[in-house]
């Protein structure tokens, strides 16, 4: 122990090793988790570029920049990044306040592997982020994987419960605005004329006071239901940002900006185009201007009857409840042609314990394609008549995926999607069942300590009671011989 050390407690001694995330500190897989995800921060052999120099024999081309470089500072550990995102949706915290709180509490210190008590930030909230990105939905998977692996090693769920699977679909909205078509257009309009400024496009009228002013009276006229006044207003504002379009175009050849800035000039052009053209009842139609991804889904509920995101699958465990599968499809497909896909993930993720699902309880979206998934016997309400008692008990339970679904949205952020592009839909549906994941498991090893406690108490109490019965029952029987003898007589 060095002398700096010497003086500071380990965190070992300053907390409680009973508290549930203490113990599942000792039970996850890390190793297992860094050695899958080193891969992905590896030092990459470049090619580099070949350069003509010039030396005592004359000019010659030399190869500059090839290898593997060790430029850079040092990573981050990796079991302290992955802990961060386990906790960040374990508890529903954002990347800013997951660090914060990282910093005030020993006991996700240890739990990221931390020895000594800390009181500066783990890193800053942006490369949870950046890391993110570099491991991918494929790393995000190990880390789902890495839970439902811990389940089975501390007995909190048994691995042939894995073999009957609830499967349900979801939307997981986009942290976008309500769309509406004055405020995409004005929006659109203001976006374009500060892109063309950074490119180095002078405009001759950017109508900056009037769209302000029409954005203002549309929201008016929309309150107070006149809408013939709000289309007057919609149509100028179409008008308005066609004029600035059409000059922007003619005007692209004088650009003086960067290639990135042109870039993204061209895309907001070409978005802006596809909000001016676009009428209330065309398909495919772009809802945010920054995230041309999203989609508008109708999922037949009373109180929201339109949703702004992705279409996303979730499979849980038929008993349990553990999160075993969390997939996002874009493009909206019907929910039976998802149900390959899903089953592909969960049987991926549950490689390690050497089950596969073999029963899928699901609702009647999912009807019609027992021919794709000839591996599996899909159980619904429409084949209720062919099913068994067993199965009909099973069918019962094919609600309780619903809850599930609720927690995830309300306790580990599926509610609004904050993360940028397809990507960012398939990586937060992922670490939002981690999250669900992690919490279950602190439960589970609060209810197996319970039972142990319970156990610890009542099994002495149970063993002197049989020794009593073991001595008293020569006596008993003994009488019960006299009593016949007597009767005999």
């Amino acid at each position: 122990m060095t002398n700096e050390d010497f003086f500071r407690s380990r965190l070992e001694q300053m907390i409680d090793l009973r508290h549930p995330l203490a113990v599942l500190a000792q039970r996850m897989p890390w190793t297992q988790i860094e050695t899958a995800l080193a891969p992905s921060f590896a030092h990459r052999e470049r090619e580099g570029q070949v350069v003509e120099d010039e030396d005592l024999f004359g000019p010659n081309l030399q190869v500059v920049g090839a290898g593997i470089s060790a430029a850079g500072r040092p990573r981050l550990p990796i079991r302290l990044m992955v802990s961060l995102l386990y906790l960040k949706h374990a508890f529903d915290l954002s990347d800013e306040e997951v660090v914060e709180r990282w910093a005030e509490n020993v006991v996700w210190q240890y739990f990221s592997g931390q020895v000594y008590y800390e009181p500066r930030f783990p890193c800053d909230a942006t490369q949870l982020g950046r890391f993110r990105r570099a491991i991918g939905e494929a790393g995000v998977e190990e880390l789902l994987k890495a839970t439902i692996e811990t389940a089975v090693t501390t007995k909190a769920v048994r691995p042939n419960e894995f073999e009957r699977i609830i499967v349900d679909s979801t939307v997981q909205e986009k942290a976008i605005a309500h769309p509406v078509d004055s405020r995409l257009l004005e929006i659109a309009r203001a976006k374009l004329v500060q892109a063309a400024k950074a490119a180095g496009i002078t405009l001759k009228q950017t109508f900056a006071k009037e769209g302000k002013d029409l954005r203002r009276k549309a929201g008016g006229y929309a309150h107070a239901k006149q809408f013939k006044r709000l289309r007057r207003v919609v149509k100028r504002q179409r008008t308005l940002l066609g004029i600035v379009l059409r000059e922007i175009q003619r005007k692209l050849g004088t650009a003086s900006g960067s290639a990135l800035a042109l870039t993204r000039l061209n895309t907001l052009m070409a978005r802006a185009e596809r909000i001016r053209t676009q009428q209330p009842k065309d398909k495919n139609k772009l809802y945010a201007l920054h995230a041309p991804e999203v989609e508008c889904i109708s999922k037949g509920k009373a109180r929201k009857r339109y949703e702004f995101g992705v279409k996303t699958s979730i499979a849980v465990t038929h008993r349990s409840g553990l999160m075993v599968g969390a997939r996002t499809f874009p493009g909206n497909p019907y929910d039976g042609h998802t149900l390959s896909a899903q089953l592909e993930q969960t049987e991926i993720l549950l490689e390690g314990i050497g089950r596969t699902p073999k029963q899928v309880v699901v609702d009647l979206g999912y009807r019609g394609v027992d021919h794709d998934n000839p591996e599996v016997q899909i159980i619904h309400r429409g084949k209720f008549k062919s099913l068994d008692k067993k199965q009909r008990r099973w069918l019962k339970r094919r609600q309780a995926v619903e809850p599930a679904i609720g927690h995830l949205k309300s306790d580990h952020r599926m509610e609004r999607c904050w993360l940028a592009g397809a990507l960012g839909d398939a990586l937060h549906a992922v670490l939002c069942a981690v999250g669900y994941n992690l919490r279950w498991l602190l439960r589970a090893l609060v209810r197996l300590g319970l039972d142990a406690l319970f156990w610890s108490l009542i099994y002495p109490r149970w063993v002197a009671l049989l020794r009593h019965f073991q001595t008293t029952l020569p006596t008993l029987s003994d009488f019960g011989r006299r009593l016949d003898f007597a009767a005999a007589q």
